[in-house]
């Protein structure tokens, strides 16, 4: 069984209303919205992915990508089918964008007894979008909770406000994928919108929720110098603790441009770095910038990696082990 009357939606006969996400749905019988998996059946939404697990492994916390949370640790990983957004260069589109994609059915009990066995103190809600799994995300993680087990989820943070509230009391990190930093192509290239992605960062770091930022610089795309600063200073306006991650671009799925300039992404986070506490790069091989953890304050290293090998060299709690100041890093 996967079928599970979905929530945040209305009836405006004959269609019915989603208000999952800001596409906000109106889905005429037998059809889905555009995640693929919430599906009008007379007259009720189903969510059809409803414990339907695509992808289920155990990694380092480092791969989500979290580096100030719970660093060095390992997470328990699942994912889903469907996406709300259609990104020409996904690297998931397998499972993001085929809802139809193979997968095999688990109740959410049954996934935090995996998270036990395996020692996991944390689940991952990752790999293709969270959002549109939402109430498998929220009976997990409700249950997970109370077994004092954190929940994280990888997202790109089109959701609307009134379910993103209702779930952030269950996730104790995110972290959210800002694609770019304009609204046409925001529109053009990912079929979605700049501003629920802001307000889903702003929303999430007021709740409590520990926070880090994604960016992948797409040749074509976001690959503007000016465009990644004004993302920098956005993020340093909720606050400049937020880890950010600058990754490279490899072609995938639709997209054939060319990998992003390791140059290009060199200068944006050396500029970077003079707005926020903490840039960090990836997908560049070959070098270590942008991969340990140095205080901002005294200049001390405090976690060092090597790909996904972490080491805690001088943490004390959320603070410098040498000046005492505030990293923001929670373990």
């Amino acid at each position: 069984m996967s079928l599970k009357e979905a929530l945040f939606y209305s009836k405006e006969t004959p269609v019915l209303r989603c208000s999952l996400c800001p596409h906000n749905c109106l889905i005429k019988e037998s059809a889905a919205g555009i995640c693929g998996v919430r599906k009008n059946l007379e007259g009720i939404l189903y969510s059809e992915n409803y414990g339907r697990v695509t992808s289920l492994a155990m990694d380092p916390i480092e791969k989500k990508p979290l580096y100030h949370f719970f660093p060095g640790s390992q997470i328990l990983s699942i994912g889903t089918r469907g996406c709300n957004l259609k990104c020409p260069y996904c690297q998931n589109w397998s499972i993001s964008q085929n809802a139809s994609a193979p997968s095999s059915y688990k109740k959410p009990e049954e996934i935090v007894a995996l998270a036990v066995k395996n020692n996991s103190a944390s689940i991952a809600y990752t790999y293709s979008e969270p959002v549109v799994w939402y109430e498998y995300v929220y009976d997990t993680a409700r249950i997970a909770h109370s077994r004092g087990i954190k929940n994280v989820m990888v997202t790109n943070g089109f959701i609307n406000e009134e379910p993103l509230i209702k779930l952030l009391p269950f996730i104790d990190a995110m972290n959210i994928d800002l694609k770019c930093y304009d609204e046409l192509n925001y529109k053009k290239f990912h079929k979605g919108g700049l501003e629920p992605v802001k307000n889903t960062i702003k929303t999430a770091y007021a709740n409590g929720c520990h926070v880090e930022v994604t960016t992948l610089i797409v040749t074509g795309i976001n690959d503007n110098h000016d465009e990644l600063i004004e993302t920098a200073e956005f993020i340093a306006s909720v606050n400049k603790a937020i880890p950010w991650h600058i990754s490279r671009y490899h072609p995938s799925y639709k997209y054939d441009k060319p990998a992003t300039s390791v140059e290009l992404l060199v200068n944006a986070y050396e500029a970077a770095s003079k707005i926020l506490d903490f840039v960090f790069t990836g997908n560049l091989h070959g070098t270590s910038i942008g991969s340990d953890t140095i205080c901002p304050s005294c200049k001390k290293l405090i976690i060092s990696r090597s790909g996904y090998h972490t080491v805690i060299k001088d943490l004390n709690g959320s603070n410098c082990g040498n000046c005492g100041y505030n990293l923001g890093v929670r373990a």
